[in-house]
């Protein structure tokens, strides 16, 4: 008797639950991204593994589970159908429970998006009919299709073509510059919903609290109601509203007025929820569905700009790929958090979707931290047919339509649109948002992709608003930061320019697990990130960081009669800089060669005053005490967050080598050779070229050679007067090539003397470039050289120079900018301090150790480089210039450039970098060749260890 109340209790109570049930309820039927797979029994029918029933993981792309074909999607491009392009299939199984609580409900199926053309058949019927598209959520009614209850299996059969019978699929989404993947590639769910309910709901939240939605309902309600709640990001209840259905309406639309709303933007990214509760006559809540949204309004004002809740917006972002190298598109919650921190930590404030929809939780995030998005409809050159066009257009509209970070929808990519879409996407969406033909002229935009620094002033000129969807195309080093400063400058001073995406945010380098585990870029088709695949950071990352920052310190440089007073630029759309803050140390920086680290002299924070958005002001910091030798300066956000750091000398201070006392040096010749010896110490100089053949330090030879000697080069493809050359006929093919000059200078003599108590050895030249070296050894074994020569004429690179073997070279130690090398078009981003890496000598993209060893290091106050042989300490005495170990490497196929050997070198010109589509010159003014004309003096200080 007891076990049968206990029974009836439970049936009541289950009956209860049911009747409570008014939410909409998912059930994941695999894992929510990479980071939690379910298995599956799966069969590929080609490529690797396949032929056999095995498990993969859901969600996954098969190829990174080891099935299929690795294909990139450029070696077909083009060709709808073409011979050669991997075609496997998978075939996919699975059997789940649905709770018994479901019967009588709304029952839907859901792929969030499935490569390609996917056919499902649950319990042996079909579950609707065949998609094409491969980025696209698919959505199956199967309430008359499945089974209920913990006693009664579900069978899941899926099968998914890589490549579509659908033309149109091909040539938009397959045939395209990313990696070609197959799978379940997002998670799979089921959805319930009470038989009468809220199908869907699209949202316009203006900036002024006008709410309206448009509620589409499964059938009608007669005489119903729904109910809105609006509750703000405390929980909160900011507003109530309740609108009658009249009879036989399927559809209602919502609106009324919420008071004073916090609007949102990316810089104040305020979220609401609504709460949305369908009642029948008697009042009977039949369905409960929840909304999140932001007040904001969109307007593009023509040959003006675009303007979010009335204020006119900068777009400083980025294209970005769902990527991973182990897990290809398929991500995770926690891998789209790390994309959208890793944009915003680059001070950038939008992103565009390149080239097709995010995930869910990439929107939701961007929502709620902050970004700008566009988001985008497949087609890469190729475009959609219009019929499936139109599925697909709908699809991504309906999912996404109510995310308020999604600002604009772009119909395809260069050219990968069908104009006959470009209509569809209002019919979905209330809002009625800018849509755009990335690379093209419409909606009020132009935004053509990597026009040249000239071009786009001239773009500027134009009546349509320039936000250009690609530019500075950022292949291995080049791009991304090099020109930034110079383009930037010129994009967010004119009045018709609101700002633009680089491409691309991360290297597209997938994990081979049929090749060891290589991270493959496809040779140079995927090697264009910022930072690499894993996110490692390259230089460029700091550049953009510093030229996007949006608050600057403008005082370019620091002597010692410094005020205390700093220029602050407020760079913000929205937000003054009440509540922001700036931390301040002042440092002394170690000795020449000194293992010691920098030593805090004075440090402190201050509150910048309430300067407003798109304004300047001034803030003030102690004076310099007089032991300082660097200011280090780092500007908080209101929430805390560090957005740059600057770090300069204080000018006015010496460098010099210090000198220990100890006995004369001495010297003789022995033979072709001059010998000086001090301090254990015996410097080589040879009678025949006047040049240094090394040093001897107590029986160790380090050798430093063959200097200094002036080295001197041009672009190839430029004539002498610094322009294209076109009586060159293979002058396209030199454009990444440089050129040395040749010094047919003659040695008039070399001799020694002891002057004091130091021996001086000079060498002087005749009818060259160079004209002289005096090198002054000191009795503890320290020298100082100073050198003298001449060049007149078109240049990109100029400076002294030594040779030494670099496979002896270890590590090296400095003072002054880095960590990072420089370019002479990118030369902001690193920053003065003590800095220390180990030898490396990666390909940029192509592997991906940063920050690179070699290549052109700024305002060096001492380099210490340590080698096998012994130490080879660098005091740089010659104001502005730059110390160049070794010459950087590009890609292995030379796509931008092939630079001449610099050994070890104290430059005066170093050369800018080109990106993958337009060459150093067309990239700014800061990329230009140099005009040099006279004679040019350095010194450095060398110390032998």
């Amino acid at each position: 008797m007891k076990k049968s109340i206990v029974t009836i209790c439970s049936m009541f109570a289950g009956m209860a639950m049911m009747a409570q049930s008014v939410t909409t309820e998912r059930l994941y039927l695999s894992g929510k991204g990479c980071d939690d797979m379910v298995e599956w029994d799966f069969m590929c029918t080609d490529g690797n593994n396949s032929g056999e029933w095995k498990k993969i993981g859901v969600p996954s792309c098969w190829e990174l589970q080891g099935f299929g074909t690795y294909q990139y999607g450029m070696k077909f491009y083009g060709k709808a159908f073409p011979e050669g392009a991997a075609d496997e299939v998978g075939k996919y199984k699975y059997e789940f429970e649905l709770p018994e609580s479901w019967r009588g409900k709304q029952i839907e199926l859901i792929f969030e998006a499935s490569m390609t053309d996917t056919e499902v058949l649950i319990n042996g019927r079909k579950g609707g009919s065949k998609h094409h598209g491969g980025f696209y959520r698919i959505t199956h009614d199967v309430s008359d299709r499945v089974f209920f209850g913990p006693k009664k299996k579900n069978r899941l059969e899926v099968t998914v073509s890589k490549e579509s019978e659908n033309a149109g699929v091909n040539l938009a989404e397959r045939r395209a510059d990313y990696w070609n993947f197959g799978g379940l590639w997002r998670p799979v769910f089921m959805i319930a919903r009470p038989a009468l309910n809220l199908k869907h709901i699209a949202l316009d939240a203006k900036a002024d609290g006008t709410f309206y939605a448009e509620c589409t309902l499964s059938m009608p309600v007669e005489n119903g109601k729904i109910t809105t709640e609006i509750f703000d990001k405390n929980g909160k209840k900011v507003a109530e509203n309740v609108t009658p259905l009249r009879p036989g309406q399927g559809d209602s639309n919502v609106e009324f007025k919420v008071d004073s709303p916090a609007t949102w933007s990316a810089e104040t990214p305020n979220m609401y929820k609504a709460v949305f509760t369908l009642a029948d006559a008697s009042g009977k809540v039949l369905h409960k569905e929840t909304e999140k949204f932001g007040f904001r309004t969109i307007e593009v004002r023509e040959s003006d700009g675009l303007y979010i809740n009335g204020s006119k917006i900068n777009i400083r972002g980025v294209n970005r790929h769902s990527f991973r190298p182990e897990s290809g598109r398929t991500l995770s919650w926690q891998k789209n958090l790390e994309d959208v921190e890793l944009i915003k930590s680059m001070n950038m404030n939008a992103v565009r979707l390149s080239h097709y929809p995010a995930d869910p939780e990439f929107y939701e995030l961007c929502d709620s931290l902050g970004l700008y998005v566009m988001s985008e409809l497949t087609g890469w050159h190729g475009k959609h047919e219009t019929i499936n066009g139109q599925k697909l257009v709908k699809e991504m509209v309906m999912r996404d339509v109510n995310h308020p970070s999604i600002i604009w929808w772009s119909n395809g990519n260069e050219k990968g649109w069908n104009d006959e879409l470009n209509g569809e996407f209002h019919k979905y969406d209330p809002q009625k948002r800018p849509v755009l033909h990335p690379q093209g002229n419409f909606g009020g935009f132009e935004t053509m992709h990597y026009r040249s620094y000239g071009e786009s002033q001239n773009y500027m000129r134009l009546p349509e608003i320039f936000m250009p969807t690609e530019f500075l195309h950022g292949l291995y080093d080049g791009g991304h930061g090099a020109g930034l400063y110079d383009y930037w400058e010129m994009m967010r001073k004119h009045p018709r320019c609101a700002g633009g995406f680089l491409w691309v945010l991360a290297d597209e380098g997938v994990k081979r697990v049929d090749m060891d585990g290589f991270i493959d870029n496809c040779g140079n088709y995927g090697a264009d990130g910022i930072v690499g695949p894993h996110h490692e950071k390259e230089g460029s990352y700091w550049t953009i960081r510093e030229v996007w920052g949006p608050i600057q310190i403008m005082n370019s440089s620091f002597d010692s009669n410094f005020d205390g007073v700093l220029n602050v630029e407020n760079r913000y759309d929205f937000n003054s800089l009440k509540g922001s803050a700036l931390k301040w140390r002042q440092l002394a920086m170690p000795s020449p060669g000194s293992k010691s680290e920098s030593e805090v002299v004075a440090q402190g924070t201050v509150n910048f005053p309430d300067i407003a958005a798109r304004q300047s002001g001034t803030v003030s910091i102690p004076v310099f005490k007089p032991s300082a030798d660097v200011i280090e300066l780092t500007v908080i956000d209101r929430d805390g967050k560090e957005l740059f750091t600057w770090s300069h000398r204080i000018l006015g201070k010496e460098r010099t080598v210090a000198k220990v006392s100890g006995a004369a040096p001495v010297w003789k010749e022995d033979g072709d050779m001059i010998l000086v010896t001090a301090n254990g110490r015996t410097y080589r100089f040879s009678k025949a070229d006047g040049q240094l053949k090394g040093v001897d330090v107590n029986g160790r030879h380090i050798g430093l050679t063959d200097g200094p000697r002036v080295i001197v080069a041009k672009r190839s493809d430029r004539s002498m007067d610094g322009f294209y050359n076109h009586d060159d006929k293979e002058a396209e093919k030199k454009k990444t090539r440089y050129t040395e000059f040749d010094d047919a200078g003659t040695l008039v003599g070399v001799r020694a003397e002891t002057v004091g108590e130091n021996v001086v050895v000079t060498a002087d030249y005749k009818l060259g470039n160079f004209d002289k070296a005096v090198w002054t050894i000191a009795p503890d074994g320290s020298s100082v050289l100073d050198f003298t020569y001449n060049f007149n004429g078109v240049i990109d690179l100029m400076g002294v120079k030594f040779d030494f073997p670099e496979d002896k070279v270890i590590s090296k130690r400095w003072v002054g900018d880095g960590p990072y090398r420089v370019w002479q078009n990118r030369l902001h981003g690193p920053q003065y301090g003590v800095w220390e890496n180990d030898y490396n000598d990666p390909i940029p993209a192509e592997s991906f150790t940063y920050p690179e060893f070699k290549g052109y290091f700024a305002n060096v106050d001492w380099m210490d480089i340590r080698t096998k042989d012994g130490n080879i300490v660098i005091i740089n005495e010659t104001p502005d210039s730059y110390v160049g170990v070794y010459e950087p490497r590009d890609g292995r196929d030379h796509i931008l450039y092939n630079l001449p050997k610099t050994g070890i070198a104290v430059m005066e010109v170093i050369p800018p970098v080109r990106n993958k589509v337009n060459t150093t010159d067309l990239i700014g003014p800061s990329s230009q060749p140099k005009w040099v004309d006279g004679e040019y003096k350095g010194r450095i200080g060398l110390r032998f260890e």
